[in-house]
């Protein structure tokens, strides 16, 4: 080949990631009081990203045990992670566990687990249409198309309420083609903050089990939504307690601070034990080529904190200590935008639950603030709460107040 005819040198550049280019925005900006609310990860009250005690305790122990070794794990990852992470979003009475309905096989985050789902999914369902909420989290389109579904959008979100369109959401969901796939968010919905009632949840479960739609639950934020594991997976349990089909996405990045582990679990629920080994090894046959085996340092400190009484209890009141410093800033915001005289209705900021609130800002809002005040988030208003102290709630209610009373 000459050295005129390069392979790549007609390649186009790749679209912007909104949220990465926030990111570089904010990175860039050499402001000594500029904040970065684009991301989802939890900052601590100084501003710094936390590492759990109860996870450096666990390392220390990990790193101290000498037989420990680095071999490959198995293609469905670490055995013990599996069952813990299972009986974790299913409960230790879970008639799927007793009866060996439920699959679980370690995968790369949440993100993995649901190419991995997608993957199995575009391979062993008829029916390849698969249904997100509008909005959604920005890589679920990416996920499914790529694993060669097609991805259609429900009803969700209410930008005149900032609350949920119950309504849109069940006829879509029941106009949807009998054996598609619906994508539903456990708890904490990303990114607008609003989730459905209990109530609401089992009216979602008639018209997704009448119209034999399979649904496929994005668990990101078990126990980080209220503080409390049990609450946070009711609406799984709703599901997978009538016995039908569904999925289960993963992930230990929020609720155990792993961002950068990488350790998630997919769990599929099936009809019969005798199913189940059929899923299993179809599974398998996905992660085969895509990574082969997935990593063991994650896999361990979960692990390691899932099977100690004391660890675990450890864990819940860190766990808590994060959801309810969440809900304070939440509380906080609201009361500085009140107290400010913002226009406006801000009474979702204490509605909307979890690491986001869809504040409702416009993006010429949004690129106003950036501009005048050094606060980034992303341009459809999505601010992570998370990542607020009580300094800088101020600071960003002065320059929402701003945004809405300039730039309406």
């Amino acid at each position: 080949m000459k050295h005129g005819s390069y392979r790549f040198s007609n390649i186009v550049p790749a679209p912007e990631d909104p949220i990465l280019t926030v990111y570089f925005a904010s990175r860039d900006d050499p402001s000594p009081v500029k904040l970065n609310l684009s991301g989802g990860s939890y900052r601590s009250e100084e501003g710094k990203p936390l590492v759990l005690q109860v996870v450096r305790r666990a390392e220390q122990q990990l790193a101290n045990d000498m037989s420990r070794e680095k071999e490959y794990l198995p293609l469905d990852g670490l055995a013990e992670f599996n069952k813990l992470s299972a009986k974790l979003i299913l409960g230790g009475d879970s008639s799927a566990v007793k009866e060996n309905r439920a699959v679980t096989i370690q995968c790369l985050s949440g993100t993995g687990s649901l190419r991995v789902g997608a993957e199995f999914l575009a391979k062993h369902n008829q029916e390849r249409v698969i249904f997100v909420s509008n909005p959604t989290w920005g890589n679920h389109p990416n996920i499914f198309s790529l694993a060669g579904l097609s991805v259609e959008y429900y009803r969700y979100y209410d930008p005149k309420t900032r609350g949920l369109d119950f309504k849109g959401m069940l006829e879509d969901l029941g106009s949807a083609p009998s054996g598609g796939i619906v994508v539903l968010q456990a708890c904490a919905h990303n990114p607008t903050g609003v989730d459905p009632t209990l109530e609401q949840w089992e009216q979602i479960r008639q018209v997704v089990r009448s119209k034999s739609l399979l649904p496929f639950f994005d668990n990101a934020y078990q126990g980080f939504a209220s503080g409390n594991l049990e609450s946070d997976a009711q609406a799984v349990r709703m599901f997978v307690n009538d016995g039908g089909e569904c999925l289960i996405a993963q992930s230990f990045a929020k609720n155990m601070g792993l961002y950068g582990e990488r350790i998630g679990a997919l769990t599929i629920v099936c009809t019969s034990e005798d199913v189940a080994r059929k899923v299993k090894s179809q599974l398998l046959l996905v992660v085969r080529p895509m990574y082969l085996s997935p990593p063991i340092h994650g896999a361990s400190i979960v692990t390691t904190i899932l099977k100690n009484s004391d660890m675990y209890n450890d864990w819940l009141v860190e766990l808590k200590g994060m959801a309810n410093r969440i809900l304070i800033m939440r509380k906080q915001l609201y009361e500085a935008l009140q107290a400010r005289g913002t226009p406006g209705d801000w009474s979702h900021i204490i509605r909307q639950i979890g690491m986001f609130s869809f504040t409702g800002l416009n993006e010429k809002q949004v690129r106003f603030i950036a501009k005048e005040y050094h606060i980034y988030m992303t341009h459809n208003g999505r601010v992570s709460i998370a990542g607020l102290s009580s300094k800088t709630a101020s600071q960003l209610a002065d320059a929402i107040h701003a945004a809405v009373t300039r730039m309406a």
